[in-house]
């Protein structure tokens, strides 16, 4: 056989993922506050694109929905996201465009109608019709402040020089609780000074709002606000340089330490509560975000009505008059090429963001059917449910129910909870009946600790024997670990804080 060059055919396959199948991919697992900033971020690159009225009217400039014009453009695209949602067989968009309409209206768009009505607002500037945009009370609102600002503050007023450096150091040193986490030595070798002069800063600045700041320890912040209101007694000192006994419930070897009877102790015992072991949580800067939900659950006879918010959907809509206005004028070949990409690209987010809703909605309405039970009576009835089990009843991969869950929140009569908080653990249940889910068992346990009497605390035995009693199959190690993952001691412990709590 002669060695040498040649040329060979061959054909195979192979899934090619394209930037606009990342891209769809990429936003079922966006966050509302996420879609929102990259809507914006198409917005400004695509002038095709442009925001609807948010009561579904016309835009000023009027332009035609995306399904009034069919060009070849569009069903190209069409023709694309089927191929790629058909290929991807890792992680696939599985998007179903069997249907025409994707939401009627509901609850959903009752939130966006609530919007643009009448409000409590209703005669006060601004809140009229003329610009359509409600009050926004948190506007009124002071900025917060944190724990240092707040702290450098009372400094400037307090020191100057040398001892405002020294004061500087030491607020730049505390956490965010409110101790003090260097050590002095550390900082009186940082600023070249003596340990003595960055005692005495450390003290003006344990005087500081709130009482408690700038302690060293535990032990040194409760000290530090029972100073505050004079109720640092030798017996409170005592108590509080014991705080190990007081934690091991060792009330009896407290009192003598201290020298004080069974009603001295519990009432310092009772006081000592009234602190606040961590001050200066109270300035936490961090702005607490409200949750929008995603999807609405509402019973409707003996079912549910599972619907879209349609306040998080972005109102986008591709201004064809402009693409009409653009293309009709004089035009070299390469403006051309870019026009046609954007209409593309236009018509192909609008698909994305469609097929994005379509999806989660069809995960819900697949959470709802088998989490039943709970809406209808609670936790104590959560079942066992993985990404799996969605996948296969609704005919996605169990990669995409993982995006479509992230970040996604369902509102119902019960509360507002995370898609994903549907999908747990099962316990089998010993009489060979349906499994339950883990959520459902650290229930039942919360239930039974929190009836226990003071004298007759549960073991981990006695719960096992009673969770057997309802028909739950757990060993004594499963109790152990659910009980520490809701925050519940042990029996010791739990002993010992109802003798603290009774005085005794």
């Amino acid at each position: 056989m002669a060695i040498g060059p040649r040329l060979d055919l061959r054909q195979s396959q192979s899934l090619v993922m394209t930037p606009q199948l990342q891209q769809a991919i990429k936003l079922l697992a966006l966050s509302n506050l996420e879609l929102e900033t990259f809507v914006g971020e198409e917005l400004e690159k695509n002038p095709l694109l442009e925001m609807g009225a948010e009561d579904g009217g016309d835009t000023p400039t009027a332009p035609e929905t995306p399904t009034d014009t069919t060009s070849a453009e569009t069903d190209g695209i069409d023709r694309l996201i089927e191929a790629g949602a058909a290929g991807a067989t890792d992680a696939p968009l599985d998007a179903d465009y069997a249907a025409d309409t994707f939401i009627d209206d509901g609850p959903g768009d009752a939130v966006t109608a609530e919007r643009s009505g009448p409000s409590m607002g209703d005669g006060m500037p601004g809140s009229d019709g003329s610009n359509g945009d409600p009050i926004d009370f948190d506007a009124f609102a002071g900025p917060s402040i944190g724990l240092h600002e707040h702290l450098m503050a009372q400094a400037g007023a307090t020191f100057s020089g040398s001892d405002l450096l020294i004061a500087g150091q030491i607020i730049g040193q505390i956490d965010d609780a409110g101790y003090l986490e260097a050590s002095l030595r550390d900082i009186a070798a940082q600023l070249g000074l003596d340990i003595p002069a960055v005692e005495a800063v450390l003290a003006g600045v344990q005087s500081f709002d709130p009482t408690g700041v700038g302690a060293r320890s535990l032990s040194e912040c409760l000290a530090l606000q029972a100073r505050e209101i004079d109720r640092y007694d030798p017996a409170m000192a005592k108590l509080l340089d014991n705080l190990e006994l007081l934690a091991r419930g060792a009330v009896p070897q407290l009192r003598k330490l201290c020298g004080v009877d069974e009603e001295d102790m519990a009432d310092m015992i009772r006081e000592l509560r009234g602190y606040d072991p961590k001050p200066g949580l109270r300035f936490a800067s961090d702005t607490v975000q409200a949750v929008v939900p995603d999807v609405f659950v509402h019973a409707q006879g003996k079912g549910w009505i599972v619907e879209i918010n349609s306040a998080t959907l972005p109102r986008l809509l591709v201004n064809r008059r402009y693409y009409r206005e653009l293309s009709g004028g004089p035009q070299d070949k390469t403006s051309k090429a870019w026009l046609a990409d954007r209409l593309a690209s236009a018509n192909w987010l609008l698909k994305a963001l469609d097929q994005r809703q379509r999806t989660i909605l069809r995960v819900a309405e697949e959470i709802v059917r088998h989490q039943d039970g709970f809406f209808r009576h609670g936790v104590a009835h959560l079942k066992p449910l993985t990404l799996k089990q969605v996948g296969e009843a609704i005919e996605m991969h169990e990669s995409t129910i993982s995006r479509v869950t992230s970040n996604k929140y369902l509102s119902c009569s019960r509360g507002v909870f995370e898609l994903k908080y549907f999908f747990r653990s099962g316990i089998s249940a010993n009489d060979g009946g349906e499994a339950v889910s883990a959520e459902a068992v650290k229930s039942h346990i919360r239930d039974l600790i929190g009836a226990e009497l003071p004298s007759a605390i549960l073991s981990d035995d006695a719960l096992v024997d009673m969770l057997r009693a309802k028909g739950f199959d757990i060993a004594r190690r499963t109790v152990a670990k659910y009980r520490e993952a809701i925050g519940l001691g042990s029996s010791v412990q739990r002993r010992r804080q109802k003798a603290i709590a009774g005085g005794r």
